[in-house]
């Protein structure tokens, strides 16, 4: 029975978007086999493939240092935060919403660590309260997203630089500098018996925590089915704003252990570092595939495009490009993976959007 034909007593009005609402095709969607569901993304995956041996090749021929240990430990040294922010920007995105203040979580979370240890506190207090901070500067974006219905864009960029603010007044101009070493050496060492950062370890190990969230759980098909549609993913049952709000709060405990990670690999704590990844975090996500209208999108795809991403960047370095002009490269990236992957969807919703006004001028 339809939601709009229901007539039990005192059962709320189902919204009129939703009672219009066919949701077999959403369902079909949900019960579609893996292989199905991913089907569509072969062929943007297949790219990324050839675009990183491509890359790879590139990095060989400008330089023969591109694919020594050293090198590799440096690309994740260098790129660690930015591909282990990329692990809740994806469900967020594919969820139909974005988080513009991960990376201002990022600083917030170092400038309280530099706080804290200079007023005596012992460190594995600090990473514990400083994670807690995390969830909770998530769980406020959440509160605004659902509870109060503001739309996520203009909410993170509010948060964004709200918490770049906090920061600013935790440390101010101070520099903390004078961390452990037994932590600092995370931040600068290989994990032992390999030529890979810590960071970039606990990105491959929350990378396959996070695959399996998003392809092998009902959470992780319902941020599918919400972001397909909203309205059907509520008439099917989920629990949107539970659901989304789980996810910011997510979004800012990693924001907060990517903060701590950068602390330690700077051995600096100010209020603004993490200031611009952002766009990166963005840029990389896209790049993978992900839809920027949400509901599609693999982890795969996002691990492929994080290794272009910093192999690339990396490639350009040693060609002696200028490091201040790396954001040519996230810019054109940025574009190129909203513009190609998408392009179907811009006009599918631009048929829909006449569909809809032929609708409701007919008589």
């Amino acid at each position: 029975m339809r939601p709009d034909s229901a007539t039990s007593p005192g059962a709320p009005e189902a919204p009129a978007e939703v009672a219009l609402f066919d949701p077999s095709p959403l369902l079909a969607e949900q019960h579609r086999s893996v292989p199905e569901r991913l089907r569509s993304l072969v062929r943007w995956e297949t790219a990324l493939v050839i675009a990183l041996a491509a890359t790879l090749l590139f990095g060989v021929s400008v330089s023969s240092q591109f694919l020594t240990g050293s090198n590799i430990f440096n690309i994740g040294l260098a790129n660690g935060e930015v591909a282990i922010m990329t692990l809740p920007m994806t469900l967020i995105i594919i969820a139909g919403e974005i988080d513009l203040s991960i990376a201002s979580t990022l600083g917030l979370s170092s400038s309280l660590l530099g706080y804290l240890w200079l007023h005596g506190w012992p460190m594995p207090a600090i990473i514990v309260f400083v994670l807690f901070i995390g969830v909770i500067l998530g769980a406020f974006n959440g509160f605004l997203v659902t509870r109060l219905g503001l739309p996520s864009l203009a909410v993170t960029i509010g948060t964004m630089t709200l918490y770049a603010g906090i920061a600013e007044i935790i440390l101010g101009s101070t520099i903390v500098s004078n961390f452990p070493t037994g932590y600092t050496n995370i931040g600068v060492n290989a994990f032992p018996h390999t030529d890979l950062s810590w960071s970039a370890v606990i990105f491959l190990v929350l990378a396959i925590a996070f695959g399996a969230l998003m392809h092998a759980t009902p959470f992780g098909r319902s941020l599918f089915a919400i972001g397909w549609n909203k309205e059907a993913a509520l008439y099917a049952g989920i629990r949107v704003k539970r659901v989304k709000t789980v996810l910011y709060m997510i979004s800012g405990l990693i924001g907060a252990l990517a903060g701590v990670l950068y602390t330690f690999r700077l051995s600096t704590a100010e209020f603004d570092n993490g200031s611009g990844l952002v766009l990166s975090v963005i840029a990389v996500v896209l790049l993978g595939g992900v839809s920027i209208f949400g509901g599609k999108g693999t982890l795969f795809g996002v691990f492929l495009a994080v290794i272009v991403f910093c192999s690339l960047q990396n490639a350009l370095l040693l060609t002696n490009f200028p490091e201040d002009a790396t954001g040519i490269v996230t810019g054109g990236l940025l574009l190129g993976s909203v513009l190609l992957p998408n392009g179907g969807t811009f006009v599918d919703r631009l048929r829909g959007h006449k569909a809809r006004r032929h609708v409701s001028n007919a008589p």
